[in-house]
Formats: structure tokens, C-alpha cells, sequence
């Protein structure tokens, strides 16, 4: 293994390519079956397995990841699309022995059950703050101290491409809205 990059396996088949994936700081080359998906590479290829493969039709969204730091349901992008772009996953939200705010908002409100949506539900609000964040009156004005007060309605809405079949909701709801407040 190279400083910083690491070489995967190449395609067993002609129909490769090749693909350099920064995924959570970390350049990766590999050469992929052009059919290959994002969710599979990084969970066959790369060993990330945070992101759950759900419903693999993009209505779920435990595949969810960040593109770039846009929310990007994995099952449904190839990977060979994204050569040269920047994916993070929940791995890559926080360091190997700390959590984000987000993260700890999640824990002290008990924002899951099984946790298998919860992966996708951290991309997908991490994902959304950033979003809320870039069109918030305070970035308009400079404070960037000001707190994002979103109400439930707006989280709900914000959120609604990711389900939870534990119904976790308000708890989720709760969780996104305290890591909004404290940003």
C-alpha cells in the first residue's frame, strides 16, 4: 500500500475501467466493471460497509453517501462516473475514535433502533446542513455563528429520501434539529 493511496484488484473482464475514488480522504485506483455502482465499490471493493444496501432501486436511502457534499443515493451511480470526485461515507463523518456533533445528537437522542438506516440517515443530514447552511440568512449576512433553528416540518421534508422502517422518526427528527442548532 502506497502513503495515501491504495490499488484495488482490476475487473476479471474486458469492460473495465480505470477509477481514482477519493472516498473519505483517501485516493483509491481501481479498475471496475463499468456496471459496478458506487454502494459496491465501496462495499466489495474498498471494505466500507457503513452503507447498507436496502431496497438497490434509490427509495430507501441507507445507501446514501456525500458526492462532492452532495447527497448521492450509492445505488444508483455508476462509479466510473464519479473518477476524480470526492465521496464520503459515515466512516469519513468523524475520526476512528470521536464522533461529529451530528453523530452525538443521534446518540443522546436515540435516533435508531436497528441501525440500519443510520448510516444513510447521517450522509443525508450531514448532507442537508450543509445544504440549509450555504442558503442561511446568517452566511448571507457573515455570522456564521448563528444557529439554524429548522422546525420539524422542515426537517421531515429535508429528510423525507431516507425511511426508516423502525419509525425512528421523531427521534431522528429531534437529533438533526439539536446538530442544526449547534453548528
Amino acid at each position: 500500500m502506497r502513503s495515501g493511496r491504495e490499488s484495488g484488484k482490476p475487473a476479471d473482464d474486458a469492460w473495465s475501467s480505470p477509477v481514482a475514488l477519493t472516498v473519505n480522504g483517501t485516493t483509491h485506483d481501481l479498475a471496475l466493471d463499468n456496471r459496478t455502482t458506487l454502494l459496491d465499490a465501496l462495499r466489495e471493493r474498498l471494505g466500507l460497509t457503513g452503507s447498507k444496501k436496502g431496497c438497490d432501486h434509490g427509495q430507501c436511502g441507507s445507501c446514501t453517501v456525500l458526492v462532492d457534499g452532495r447527497r448521492v443515493k450509492s445505488c444508483l451511480i455508476l462509479a466510473v462516473t464519479l473518477d476524480g470526485h470526492a465521496v464520503v461515507t459515515v466512516e469519513g463523518l468523524a475520526g476512528p475514535d470521536e464522533l461529529s456533533p451530528l453523530q452525538a445528537a443521534f446518540v443522546a437522542h436515540d435516533a435508531f433502533q436497528c441501525g440500519y438506516c443510520t448510516p444513510g440517515q447521517l450522509c443525508s443530514a450531514r448532507g442537508m446542513l450543509d445544504e440549509v447552511a450555504r442558503d442561511w440568512p446568517s452566511a448571507v449576512t457573515g455570522d456564521l455563528t448563528a444557529p439554524m433553528e429548522l422546525t420539524d416540518a422542515e426537517v421531515r421534508e429535508r429528510m423525507s429520501g431516507n425511511l426508516c422502517r423502525c419509525a425512528a422518526y421523531p427521534n431522528i427528527v429531534a437529533a438533526v434539529r439539536e446538530a442544526a442548532a449547534s453548528r
